[in-house]
């Protein structure tokens, strides 16, 4: 679990994801904030990198919507 680097609190993508997964729906923070991290490839695991595509595909599938 690594703690995402931005100028918004210190969160760990595990953190972001089971936010997003219990909600069923990603905030433009949510986003900003597993961008940030994927953008930093170098600091992911392999946890993470799932965490994030665990959500990619859920969001192509339609099965967590965006909201503002």
């Amino acid at each position: 679990m690594t703690p995402v680097q931005t100028g918004l609190p210190k969160v760990s993508v595990e953190q972001i994801v089971e936010r997003i997964f219990a909600l069923r729906q990603i905030a433009r923070a949510d986003q900003r904030l597993l961008m940030s991290a994927f953008l930093a490839q170098d600091s992911l695991s392999e946890k993470d990198h799932a965490q994030i595509n665990r959500v990619f595909d859920a969001l192509r599938k339609g099965l967590i919507r965006v909201v503002d």
